[in-house]
């Protein structure tokens, strides 16, 4: 699974608020070292797979399922 942080600056109070961006098509970051697009935007229509993606200053993760 892949680890995901708010691109371009952004960050959220709230789960509702990644997940709103999420299904927006908002644009985020991988931080996965092993993965070989590591550093890398990628949205919603870009996974095929469940993410999890960090918020609160990095403090707090949200899960989301591929659908």
């Amino acid at each position: 699974m892949l680890t995901l942080i708010p691109a371009y600056g952004r960050d959220y109070k709230t789960a509702k608020a990644v997940r709103d961006d999420w299904n927006a098509n908002k644009d985020f970051i991988i931080t996965c070292i092993t993965h070989p697009y590591d550093g890398e935007y990628c949205n919603k229509q870009d996974m095929n797979e469940s993410v999890q993606i960090r918020f609160h200053k990095l403090t707090k993760i949200v899960l989301i399922t591929k659908d």
